[in-house]
């Protein structure tokens, strides 16, 4: 595989690496910052981390090593920890040793929900994996040498349209040829943005456009599916730390026709997923694909019947399908949640940004019910 062609998007490789690494270790102000939202105030092991850093450095070569040593070693143990009250994961006894994945998942944490999915490769002594991110979380260099140290992949999106097209094939070659050439596996969402509704579904331009990128091969749409190896990844947290902001920014759009998103609001939505409580967490990998699918449409829809039905349900979605549907159906999920206490996360929103937040749990029990009664 020629990672020349992609150095501009790719994960940082070789000298980039260590450039990169470097410049890291010289922003001790942006470090220190960005770690005091990942510590406790006070915590005297963020300095003690902080300053070990150029020690563990001669040991980090690459964003295996820089993942395993710093990020999926240290500071997502320290959030988990800290912000979630229990992490679990299944259906990860199913990955092979040696064989890499494109795991395609649900979307909403801007930051956690490709780093769960590290922390738990990691605990079962897989491979990390290389995530896609957009440029338009990028504010700084420090940002950006953060998340390619990490094995992040640049999506360009601010783009015209002709050159956002030929972009995103030349991505989709990437991922492509990074599985099937690379050895290495990829986290993707499974639309652009996160899902903000809760409504989890595949947009099927994404499988289309990995085709696309390999029509001129010669293969088959079937056997190319094949070959990626696609596992459905579910992540559901109990609470969600920025199910208000994100219903104040939805229902801003459907009442005004348009929601004007401040300059840094992305970098808030990430500091508080980051920073606050999530409850009880899970992660389900999903099975693997492997029917002889001719469709993007078909596969999209193989990927979001497995997420929908492996999805964990808490008793917060359980009580706001109760809620909102004016029913008792799933009163024994949510008999030990304090009901009233979950309602006072919306005390200060209108009626509408509390119903539209409210949705957002009550739809992944809609969709589950949609799979299992349909």
């Amino acid at each position: 595989m020629d990672y020349g062609k992609y150095r501009d998007i790719a994960p940082y490789r070789g000298e980039d690496f260590q450039d990169a690494l470097g410049r890291f270790l010289s922003s001790r102000d942006s470090i220190d910052k960005f770690f005091s939202s990942l510590f406790l105030p006070g915590d005297p092991r963020k300095d003690v981390f902080i300053d070990a850093l150029p020690m563990l450095a001669r040991d980090i070569h690459d964003y295996q090593d820089f993942q395993k040593k710093v990020t999926s070693g240290v500071l997502i143990p320290t959030v988990v920890k800290r912000t979630i009250e229990e992490f679990t994961s299944t259906g990860g006894e199913a990955l092979e040793k040696g064989k890499s994945y494109l795991f395609i998942s649900t979307h909403r944490d801007i930051i956690l929900d490709c780093a769960l999915v590290d922390y738990a490769m990691l605990g079962m002594g897989h491979p990390l994996v290389e995530m896609a991110f957009g440029d338009n979380l990028i504010t700084s260099k420090f940002v950006e040498d953060l998340f390619r140290l990490n094995g992040g992949i640049l999506v360009k999106r601010e783009l015209p349209i002709r050159e956002k097209y030929t972009e995103t094939v030349r991505l989709s070659e990437y991922i492509v040829e990074s599985i099937t050439e690379g050895g290495t596996s990829v986290w993707v969402a499974q639309k652009s943005g996160r899902s903000k509704d809760g409504i989890d579904e595949t947009h099927p331009a994404i499988i289309k456009m990995l085709y696309v990128s390999q029509k001129k091969k010669g293969i088959s749409f079937s056997d190319l599916i094949k070959n990626m190896h696609i596992v459905p990844v579910s992540i559901s947290y109990q609470y969600n730390p920025n199910d208000v902001m994100m219903s104040r920014e939805e229902v801003g759009k459907i009442e005004k026709g348009q929601y004007e998103k401040k300059k840094y609001e992305d970098a808030v939505s990430m500091m508080k997923g980051i920073k606050e409580n999530k409850g009880k967490t899970h992660l389900s990998f999903g099975r693997m694909l492997d029917g002889d699918y001719q469709t993007p449409e078909e596969v999209a829809r193989a990927i979001d019947k497995e997420i929908h039905t492996s999805y964990k349900l808490w008793d917060t979605n359980y009580f706001a399908y109760d809620y909102l549907e004016g029913t008792k159906r799933f009163e024994k999920e949510y008999e030990d949640l304090d009901v009233d206490k979950f309602l006072l996360r919306f005390k200060h929103s209108s009626e509408s940004v509390r119903n539209y937040a409210l949705s957002s749990y009550a739809n992944p029990v809609r969709k589950y019910l949609e799979e299992v009664e349909a």
